[in-house]
């Protein structure tokens, strides 16, 4: 092991790299925290004097699958590069990177600079071509890990999804048992709330003229807080509109456990995108899972008509010429709730569809067209 190490090697830092993936892991596996902080020893014994022995530690409670939040190992990298390092320290290699183009400009990186790599195994060089090819080998088995836990963990989470077992976060409004079950929320104050937010819906047909109703009245909107000192606490504030829009379009309100309505994935620069799941891609719904507020096909034509009431944030889209049929409507009518009286449909109504109605490609139409076939199109 020694025979890789120089006085060139020597008059440089020795870095020991200390990481675990989350806070709970810091606080729990305190034993794993303590081997990676043994490594110390290995460094003196190869050499090393105690002032230049360096600790990065501040990267305990993150994740090793990206370097975006890392910045004890951008640290490493960068001092690394300007060849003040001459030997890095990891437990193992996923201490250092799960991420396979991380781990790779690592290695490029040291080799360059010639720079030794140590891990429980043993010293490696990673300018030599056997060992560039087994530390290699390493940072993909530990790449590969990381899939196979992720894979076990949705398994599992899809598993208890479909029997309606997974606990989610609950919209305002409801609360969980002792036992598991998703009841109304006990406060009577809470209810009435969200109570007259459907009834004026219902009213008005208008989640604008719903929140302007509230605000003429005076009325206070109960929000959950979900993070900081006072999370799980009731909170009062004036209602938005968005808030209108989250209570007519979140399936829970209907009495149904649905898993899947969001998908998040991950941008370059390591932040979260969340975004809507059309509803034929939702993993599970099962109807009538629950109690609710209202009913599942009150739920239907309100989310739909919420839709056409954001004709300004949605894309037009007018009937093509079909002979009287309407070939956006599909097998659901009750896309279909804004029409004139006498069953004609103009385009200067700006029928409008929004991206979790699944309507096809917006069409131009110069002219009315009536749906003598529909007969609830005029009801």
């Amino acid at each position: 092991m020694t025979q890789h190490v120089t006085a060139s090697h020597l008059s440089r830092l020795a870095c020991l790299y200390v990481r675990q993936s989350t806070l709970q892991q810091v606080l729990e596996n305190t034993e794993s925290t303590a081997r990676q902080y043994a490594l110390r020893e290995r460094a003196l014994a190869l050499g090393w004097s105690e002032e230049r022995i360096v600790v990065i530690d501040q990267d305990l409670g993150h994740s090793g699958a990206s370097t975006a939040d890392r910045l004890g190992f951008q640290r490493l990298v960068a001092d690394v590069g300007l060849g003040q390092v001459g030997l890095v320290l990891g437990l193992e290699v996923s201490r250092l990177a799960r991420n396979s183009s991380d781990w790779h400009q690592l290695l490029e990186i040291c080799a360059l600079t010639r720079t030794l790599i140590l891990d429980e195994e043993g010293l490696s060089d990673p300018a030599t071509f056997n060992d560039r090819l087994l530390l290699g080998l390493k940072g993909t088995m530990s790449e590969a890990e990381l899939f196979v836990l992720r894979a076990r963990l949705q398994g599992g989470i899809l598993n208890k999804a479909r029997r309606g077992a997974l606990k989610l976060t609950l919209p305002i409004g409801f609360v969980y048992t002792e036992t598991g079950a998703v009841v109304l929320d006990p406060d009577a104050q809470v209810q009435a709330s969200i109570r007259e937010v459907f009834r004026r819906f219902a009213h008005t047909g208008s989640a604008f003229t719903t929140v302007r109703h509230f605000r003429q009245q005076h009325v206070l909107f109960p929000r959950r807080l979900r993070r900081g000192a006072h999370r799980g606490e009731l909170a009062w504030a004036e209602i938005e509109h968005h808030d209108v829009l989250r209570l007519l379009h979140h399936p829970t309100y209907a009495g149904a456990y649905v898993y899947g309505r969001t998908r998040t994935t991950k941008t370059v620069d390591g932040k979260l995108h969340i975004q809507d799941v059309p509803r034929t891609d939702w993993v599970v719904l099962v109807r009538d899972a629950h109690v609710g507020y209202i009913t599942w096909e009150d739920f239907e034509r309100e989310r739909v008509a919420t839709c056409f009431e954001q004709s300004s944030l949605c894309p037009k889209a007018v009937f093509p010429a079909t002979g009287g049929t309407c070939s956006l409507a599909g097998s659901d009518p009750l896309w279909l709730l804004w029409r004139a009286y006498d069953g004609t449909l103009s385009p200067a109504w700006g029928t409008a569809y929004h991206p979790r109605l699944l309507v096809p490609e917006s069409k131009h139409c110069s002219r009315e067209h009536t749906l003598p076939t529909h007969p609830w199109a005029r009801s």
